[in-house]
């Protein structure tokens, strides 16, 4: 974390909350796409959002760089934020299928990326939870293994051992292109 980040911070936890307002500005966009990708319907992904930053700004108090990064403590609020979410739904949908591809909400307008969707969606399917997950948060959300372990709780060791596996089961299930798309549609 840089100088400045952990100022705003400081002075957040001093009492001046209207600096939140900076990290809010940095980090909007990335915790939107991460919400978003998890639910694929925008004005959930934005209600979600706004939780995320309002928790965060109400716990901001508790956040210390011994913790980790401020980036991944965020990602984690926004990751429990959508857990949460999907709890609540838990009468319709299992907790445990659900990452990010949903077909019942707002379907993309572009018929490729509806389809490329639909394809990755199909080699993702083939992933358990946890792998599922580590693929999104490294090659959607572009988080680095440290992140990661942050936002899991898990080693980078391990991270980066389930996430080569899994690169090698999709590509032994010629799916591994398919993986590639999540990073053209993302930039």
């Amino acid at each position: 974390m840089d100088n400045s980040e952990q100022n705003i911070i400081k002075a957040c936890q001093q009492g001046n909350l209207q600096d939140f307002g900076v990290l809010y500005d940095q980090y909007i966009k990335k915790i939107y796409n991460f919400i978003y990708f998890r639910t694929q319907h925008k004005e959930t992904a934005e209600d979600l959002t706004s939780q995320t930053f309002l928790k965060a700004l109400e716990k901001i108090n508790r956040y210390s760089d011994k913790l980790g990064a401020f980036s991944s403590w965020l990602y984690q609020i926004a990751r429990n934020t959508v857990i949460d979410y999907w709890r609540t739904l838990k009468k319709t949908k299992n907790i445990d299928d659900v990452w990010g591809l949903s077909d019942n909400y707002d379907v993309p307008k572009d018929l490729d990326t509806k389809i490329q969707l639909e394809k990755i969606s199909e080699s993702l399917r083939l992933l358990n939870v946890e792998q599922r997950e580590i693929i999104i948060m490294r090659v959607w959300d572009g988080l680095a293994y440290r992140e990661i372990a942050e936002i899991t709780r898990k080693s980078e060791a391990a991270l980066k051992m389930i996430f080569s596996r899994t690169i090698n089961k999709l590509r032994e299930q010629n799916a591994l292109g398919l993986i590639i798309l999540l990073l053209t549609i993302n930039y």
